[in-house]
């Protein structure tokens, strides 16, 4: 044996295992397929790991966005009707003194009574004024300071009748009708030791009356039940 032939021999136990001699490797070792395979595999599963992922947080996106969607449209609903209440004129409700009496009544002076209680006449009566203990028919409308109105006849449609001077109301309006005439209109404005003590508690759309607080009455004096005007 040549020595050449002897090389030849000795380098194809180089070559990889199922190899000939001069050519090329055609089998690749098991360990490859092995590891190709399981980075195909991890690929597969990432991907679809990723797919499901994405699709999972699409999924809890879109029902996060849309809540805050819904949420937000709402918000914006209650909160143009907050808006509509609280930044526009309030709905126009009837009223014994409009704007044009507002004006006038700037030029009315103030009377003050023992009590505190202050008045201004807005039209003076040409009728009786109800003797103590008799039933009045009368017209009002109840505001806070600021204006607001908590109550009022007018919206109810209907007189309010009661026994005057009897403690049926509040001192205030008490005193405030006692001396007014039939057919006068009256604006008072009540101290609070001379109103509602324990307060009125607020509801839709009329404000709340803290206790012993002020508050302003528009009043009309209609009629006196049982008691005769003479027409001339």
């Amino acid at each position: 044996m040549t020595s050449s032939e002897m090389s030849a021999i000795a380098s194809s136990l180089l070559l990889p295992l199922g190899s000939t001699c001069g050519k090329s490797p055609s089998f690749t070792p098991p360990q490859s397929i092995l590891v190709d395979k399981f980075r195909r595999l991890v690929v597969k599963v990432e991907s679809s790991e990723t797919r499901e992922c994405t699709t999972a947080m699409f999924n809890a996106n879109s029902r996060r966005n849309f809540l805050r969607l819904a949420l937000g449209v709402s918000g914006l609903f209650i909160g143009s009707l907050d808006a509509s209440a609280a930044g526009l004129p309030p709905e126009e409700k009837p009223k014994l003194c409009d704007e044009t009496c507002e004006k006038e009544l700037e030029n009315v002076p103030m009377v003050t009574t023992g009590s505190g209680l202050q008045y201004k006449d807005i039209k003076v009566g040409q009728g009786p004024s109800p003797p103590i203990g008799f039933q009045v028919a009368a017209n009002y409308v109840a505001m806070v300071p600021s204006g607001q109105i908590f109550d009022s006849s007018l919206e109810k449609g209907q007189l309010y009748i009661f026994r005057v001077g009897s403690g049926q109301v509040i001192p205030g309006l008490d005193e405030g009708i006692l001396s007014m005439k039939v057919g006068g209109k009256r604006r008072l404005y009540i101290p609070g030791s001379l109103a509602f003590p324990k307060g009125l508690n607020s509801a839709p759309g009329r404000p709340r009356v803290a206790p012993s607080s002020p508050v302003i009455f528009d009043v009309s004096l209609e009629y006196i039940p049982g008691l005769e005007v003479d027409e001339e």
